[in-house]
């Protein structure tokens, strides 16, 4: 049987093959057409349990299909299953567009929506969104801008998994083999990582490459400047007309870019940054751009003084009279040695993979009072572990992967995606599922994975993404979990679980020495705590190019990609890079993934999130421990509510008022 149309449990990871997906997928499609016009051609009025429910379910049957199709594509790529996602992705985005536009689906949710004095109010926001979606998949237009829209709904889903592909390979496509005695400074944890990376090949010495476990160790500690400008110079540049043309992503953006905007204008945007914002809290692009700018003038004398510090110390005590990209980070760790008497490779140790997980599972538990335990899937890579969610009487809340290494068939970065979503079925509630995927660097040798504080942050964060999909209590499909949130507020619990990762009892139950067991001494942390804002205001104004550039991009007609982005740098930042730096090529957030004139959203989900943390800070006992009440409250108005209600009408809900950006200014050290 082929795996991919048992949809009713796990994913069956450990029998998926390339040549099961089109066939499946052909099958559910067919399937599904037939159900569509069955229900277009029943002569009773549409009502939800009639029509929504048995469509939702034949869509839901797709999803959860083709969902572990595109999983595998981001998480073990080979050409086989490359061929057979691209060779499905047409068919899938036509079936959704064609759903999208269909006026007699249009007209029956529109008769349901006229009738729904008695549907509940989860039920209520669905039908809000479906007919909002409607509208934005070109229902309402003509026969011929209507077949345009939807063509080009199909070529921008072609493009952006062309784009995602081309960093990839182009990721991979880099790589050297040099000595322990080229790498002078580097931590023996990534030593160890580099001479198991080359044996693996066949070689001998350390083999580094382009991804992130290997990069930024050289970019932060090696001494080998001339190392650090070539890998930095790799690094930048990748995807870009410095390469192989057939992976160059230059005028994929320019395709991307054009489409969006013709797309938005066939349903009478302006721009494609006022259609994304309709789905947004923000009201207008002018709102956003003046909460960056803000944010922007707050911190740019803060960065100026953290920039001038850094030259001065180059200059004085590195014999860096000129600062380059390549040095930034190799400084700047010196100069955090200097200051606050600590080094992130001096932390290292203290963070072994079981102990974080452990710690993070305390964390849970502290709060919501739940159980994390280990259980049983079939993975995609034996280094993939799956765990349940349970509550004190032992009942299933939720499950989870957790994918934490990064490996050449996997793509860049950090990000939750939902595997199956709570729901309400005939015979009860159905479990939600989440995957949980980071790059980090494996274990070397017979010691567990050692993780940086800032990865440990990145899982927190992810895991915040992983809770707001598994604890959800929502049981219409259209409004559980991440569904319906608006989405610049969908950071709000990533970046919020972040803030305990500061927290000395937290840290204090997650950290033992990989060599002697000890904790991390206090002293240690009091000074990691004292360097919580080195640099911040650099990172923040970072974040504020990449939202500007973002957002104006997709208010232009024509854009030059490269000089826009140019002109933002010299509005906003003190730091800018080379002129062969090709930052966009390698931009997937907003090229190839949700976050198109929508990148904002980080920083604007973050005043929300620091000023919920605000709450727990003033809740905390005498010794700091976490409160369990607020964790509760957090949960029964923020996580649990889903997309059934406006996401600043949750934010109220757990508050009590507005948001304000105190906490956030505070937090960032931003404040005098």
């Amino acid at each position: 049987m082929n795996p991919l149309l048992d949809t009713s449990g796990l994913p069956r990871f450990d029998t998926i093959r390339p040549e099961h997906i089109a066939p499946a997928i052909d099958q559910i499609l067919a399937d599904n057409r037939a159900l569509i016009e069955r229900l277009l051609n029943d002569p009773e009025p549409p009502h939800w349990d009639r029509f929504v429910t048995p469509l939702e379910d034949a869509n839901e049957r797709l999803s959860r299909a083709w969902g572990p199709v595109s999983h595998l594509h981001s998480v073990l790529d080979s050409p086989e299953l490359r061929d057979a996602y691209n060779s499905r992705l047409p068919v899938v985005t036509e079936y959704w567009a064609n759903l999208a536009q269909d006026e007699r689906l249009y007209a029956r949710y529109k008769t349901i929506n006229a009738s729904s004095v008695t549907l509940s109010t989860e039920r209520h926001r669905v039908l809000d969104n479906e007919l909002r979606d409607f509208r934005l998949g070109g229902t309402e237009l003509a026969p011929e801008p209507k077949a345009r829209f939807k063509a080009i709904q199909e070529e921008l889903a072609a493009l952006a998994a062309h784009f995602e592909e081309n960093l990839l390979d182009a990721t991979n496509a880099w790589s050297k083999l040099v000595q322990r005695e080229d790498l002078p400074g580097v931590p023996e944890d990534s030593l160890a990582m580099f001479e198991d990376t080359a044996r693996a090949d066949g070689q001998k010495g350390c083999k580094l490459t382009l991804r992130a476990p290997s990069y930024l160790p050289i970019m932060q500690f090696c001494t080998n400047r001339s190392l650090r400008e070539e890998m930095y110079r790799a690094h930048v540049t990748r995807a870009s007309e410095f390469g192989p043309a057939e992976r160059d992503n230059t005028a994929l953006i320019g395709k991307i870019l054009a489409l969006r905007h013709e797309a938005a204008q066939l349903l009478d945007y302006a721009n494609y940054t006022a259609l994304s914002l309709t789905t947004k809290m923000a009201d207008s692009a002018d709102q956003v751009e003046a909460f960056m700018l803000n944010l922007a003038t707050r911190a740019k004398p803060y960065a100026e003084r953290d920039l001038a510090d850094l030259r001065a110390f180059a200059a004085q005590e590195l014999d860096l009279p000129e600062l380059a990209s390549w040095d930034i980070g190799w400084a700047s760790e010196k100069l955090r040695e200097a200051r606050y008497a600590f080094s992130e490779a001096e932390v290292k140790p203290y963070f072994p993979e079981p102990r974080v997980l452990t710690g993070l599972f305390r964390v849970i538990e502290a709060l919501y009072s739940l159980k994390v335990v280990e259980d049983n899937a079939p993975v995609w890579h034996n280094s993939v572990r799956f765990f349940a969610l349970r509550d004190a009487d032992n009942a299933l809340i939720g499950q989870f992967y957790l994918d934490l290494y990064a490996r050449e068939s996997k793509r860049g970065g950090a990000w939750m995606d939902d595997a199956v979503t709570r729901r309400r079925l005939a015979g009860g509630i159905q479990t939600p599922v989440a995957y949980l995927n980071c790059n980090f660097a494996p274990p070397t040798g017979e010691n567990p994975a050692l993780f940086t504080h800032d990865e440990v942050i990145t899982m927190f964060h992810e895991f915040g993404h992983g809770l707001h999909h598994l604890l959800t209590r929502c049981e219409e499909l259209g409004v559980s979990g991440i569904n319906g949130v608006e989405w610049d507020a969908v950071e709000l619990p990533s970046q919020f679980m972040e803030n305990f990762c500061w927290e000395w009892p937290v840290l204090q139950g997650m950290t033992a020495h990989v060599e002697t067991g000890a904790a991390l001494p206090r002293v240690l942390f009091d000074k990691m705590l004292a360097a919580k804002n080195f640099q911040s205001s650099l990172q923040m104004l970072r974040q504020i190019e990449f939202s500007l550039f973002d957002l104006r991009l997709h208010q232009a007609t024509e854009p030059n990609v490269q000089g826009l982005l140019d002109q933002v740098r010299q509005e906003v930042a003190v730091l800018s890079p080379p002129p062969f730096n090709r930052f966009p090529n390698g931009f997937s957030h907003i090229f190839a993934g949700g976050y198109a004139a929508g990148y904002y959203s980080y920083k604007w989900a973050e005043v929300l999130s620091a000023d919920a943390y605000a709450l727990f800070e003033e809740s905390h006992g005498e010794e700091g421990e976490l409160n369990p009440n607020t964790g509760h409250h957090f949960w029964n108005e923020i996580l649990a509510v889903g997309g059934s209600r406006d996401a600043l009408d949750s934010f109220r809900a757990f508050r009590g008022r507005e948001p304000a950006i105190d906490a956030l200014l505070r937090h960032s050290g931003l404040v005098t």
